[in-house]
């Protein structure tokens, strides 16, 4: 699980965040928050029959892990219309279509805030999704990981967690697995492999199964433990680096939501692509309608169009974005994924350089 010292620490971090106490025997250290859903999944799925309701969009993470674990991947759609939110008529729907396909569905996977869609859920819609876990008797697993990064003025991050333990005990039966970790937020280290995951209302007999199954290998790597240390437990007013801290941290945060307000304007200022606000995380997914020449010629290479479009780009100006292909997408939609991390002074050169190329790109195979 890691060391004693390491998960006191996140104890610590999560009743200041929630206000509900945890447990450091619920915790488990983890190699960056991957680890930790590898686990959980591999903990689920018995066989093909196992399904795992996913969100599409989604982090192919998810989609890699259930097919290498031999489970199903059971899709529901994000409403794009309603900036990438979660429908519960859209769960029923994809539920009741693995059922009757003679899956045994097990878990609902939500990221919150999203990736690649960047949506940040509301605590409405987020106690509906509790309702529906405890309904269906499914494990609720949360991909928190960028619970740092949320840039609307409306909108805030509120742990599942927070969520369940706020709903009472009449849902004490609802499992829930969150991930964190120290990759992203302001900490940024993805290289130091920091992660952990709490399991909440686990039964004593599911904890000792993950425990023996998480023995087969060694802890997780110690930089990345402390990483995870240093993450949970930041300087406070009184600390001599305080101010430091604070500077640094709203430097990195305020500077990541100009560049979001700022990329998604300039997206939406190109023809025939429209891209929803970018409310947290480190993406924004624009929609983008190509060209049915351009569409026939992605065809003829035997590439998908986004992904046609998005090596074009990249010939072009150098400029890397992930084919919306990669993360699933509704039928004939196209999409492709930017970060806004370029630094800051690179941005208008980014969108200069997008601007143009798609302005060629569409002209070409008008």
């Amino acid at each position: 699980k890691g060391l004693e010292v390491v998960r006191e620490e996140v104890c610590n971090f999560l009743q200041r965040r929630d206000g509900y106490p945890a447990d450091p025997e619920t915790i488990f250290l983890t190699d960056g928050a991957s680890q930790g859903v590898q686990g959980i999944l591999l903990a689920l799925i018995r066989d093909e029959n196992d399904g795992i309701l996913v969100p599409i969009p989604q982090y192919p993470l998810y989609s890699a892990t259930i097919a290498i674990n031999g489970g199903a991947l059971c899709g529901y759609y994000l409403d794009e219309a309603s900036n990438w939110g979660m429908n519960t008529t859209e769960l029923k729907r994809s539920i009741k279509e693995a059922r009757a396909k003679g899956k045994e569905v097990r878990a609902l996977v939500v990221i919150n805030p999203g990736n690649p869609t960047g949506q940040c859920l509301s605590e409405t819609n987020m106690r509906e999704i509790v309702q529906f876990c405890k309904d269906e008797k499914l494990v609720l697993m949360a991909d928190e990981v960028y619970q740092e990064n949320v840039y609307a003025e409306d909108k805030k991050f509120i742990s599942f967690k927070k969520v369940l333990k706020d709903m009472g005990p009449a849902y004490d039966s609802v499992e829930l697995a969150s991930f964190h970790s120290t990759s992203k937020g302001f900490t940024g280290e993805c290289g130091r492999r920091g992660g952990y995951m709490e399991l909440v209302n686990f039964s004593e007999e599911a904890m000792e199964q993950l425990y023996k199954m998480v023995s087969i290998n060694l802890c997780s790597n110690i930089e990345g433990q402390l990483m995870v240390a240093l993450m949970t437990n930041p300087p406070v007013k009184g600390d001599a680096s305080y101010e430091s801290y604070v500077a640094q941290r709203d430097g990195i945060l305020h500077s990541l939501k100009r560049r979001a307000v700022k990329l998604v304007a300039a997206f939406n200022e190109l023809e025939g692509v429209t891209c929803n606000d970018a409310e947290g995380a480190m993406y924004t997914f624009p929609k983008i309608t190509i060209p049915q020449k351009a569409v026939e010629e992605a065809n003829k290479r035997g590439v998908a169009p986004d992904a046609f479009y998005s090596m074009a780009l990249l010939d072009a100006t150098g400029i890397v974005v992930v084919p919306g292909s990669g993360f699933g997408q509704e039928d004939g939609t196209f999409h492709f994924r930017s970060t806004i991390l370029p630094p800051e002074e690179a941005i208008d050169e980014v969108i200069a350089k997008t601007s143009k190329f798609h302005a060629e790109f569409m002209n070409q195979y008008r």
